[in-house]
Order: C-alpha cells, then structure tokens, then sequence
C-alpha cells in the first residue's frame, strides 16, 4: 500500500512538473507554434589525467614502446607493484637484488627497487631527451636495459641479481644470455642461425 501510494505520488509531481500544452487549434487562423528548443546533450565525461607525461617526438614514443616490450621478456619487471610491495619483496633477499616496477611518480615512467646494505629502497628512472638515467645521476643511456647492464659491472657493483617472477628460468632464456655474453649483442647478427633463432637472440639482447 505503501509504494503504491508512493507511485501516485510520484506520479502526480511528474504530472504537476510538466507544463501545460495549448491546445491545437485548426483554423488557418492561428498563430503557428514555436518548435519546443531541444534539450543539449550532456557533456561527456573529461577524461582523468594520465599517470605519464604525452610524449614529446615519436622518437620518444619508439624508445618507450620498445622498452615496454623488453620489459615484457625480461622476466623481472613487475609492471604496478607498490614501493611498499616491492620492498617487502626484496627485504629477504641478498644485497643487490633488484626489480623494476612502474613508477608511482608523474613525469617518470619506471622505478627501480634494489635491496640495498641498509635495507630496500627505490631510485626513479628518468627519461629525458630520448635517454634514461637514474634519479640523482648525470650518466645517461640510450636504453633502459644498457643502464642496468652499467650498474652490474661497475665496480661498486650497486646491483646484483635480478628478482624474476618465475625463480627457475626457461632453458633457452639461459643460452640466449650466454650467447649474448660469449660474442656480444653486437655481433649476433653476424652468428650463421636461421631466422627464428636470430630473431629470438635479438628480442632480449642483454646479458641480464
């Protein structure tokens, strides 16, 4: 009884609301009726703002799209994981372990998260001017993947091992990184394979 009296109600206040047509008439006489002004369509929604920046060149937009894509094959890339997720993840393990994530930041893209003497902690990754570098460094590289590369051999040896998501690696992960490492990313194409193989040599080039 209850909601049917509500029905009426609301159906008397729709009734009310509504303005009161005219009648039409039929004599030629009458004064033609003003066309009813049509309603503007609302206003599609903004769309929010993006976590990163546009990109400035389609050079940009290359480089960033192939690093993705390595990124994609590497194996130790945790696409948004938290500061606090990455960290609780590399707290157990030896020093110089390492990760890279998207980075939380605007203007930056990725982040890297290396369990440091002191504990985890986390170093943006810049892209400027079609180069990477990290976040307090004035060392800049063509390639995310060369940057890392770098501070796996320096002497100070800042990272370490990578954390994959999978701990045992495909046995042709491990002899594509050995290839790589015998004669060197720059002579693979040299090295007389059949397409599928050299294609598959040159879609992670990296000894990580």
């Amino acid at each position: 009884m209850v909601a049917h009296n509500q029905v009426a109600a609301d159906n008397a206040i729709s009734t009310a609301a509504e303005p009161r047509r005219r009648p039409e008439s039929s004599s030629p006489s009458s004064a033609p009726v003003a066309p009813a002004r049509p309603r503007p369509c609302p206003a599609a929604p903004a769309p929010g703002d993006t976590h990163f920046r546009t990109f400035r060149s389609h050079a940009e937009y290359r480089r960033i799209t192939r690093t993705s894509a390595l990124l994609d094959a590497c194996g130790f890339y945790w696409g948004p994981l938290s500061v606090h997720g990455a960290h609780e993840r590399l707290r157990a393990e030896p020093v110089g372990t390492f990760l890279v994530r998207d980075s939380r930041q605007r203007n930056c893209f990725f982040a890297l998260s290396v369990k440091m003497a002191s504990g985890p902690t986390s170093i943006r990754v810049h892209f400027q001017a079609g180069r990477f570098h990290l976040d307090g460094s004035r060392e800049t590289f063509d390639c995310l993947f060369e940057l890392l590369e770098h501070y796996v051999a320096a002497p100070r040896r800042m990272l370490g091992a990578p954390l994959r998501q999978r701990r045992v690696r495909p046995l042709q992960e491990l002899c594509r990184q050995r290839i790589v490492a015998t004669v060197g990313r720059e002579n693979l194409a040299r090295i007389p394979l059949n397409p599928v193989l050299r294609d598959y040599l040159s879609s992670f080039p990296f000894q990580i």
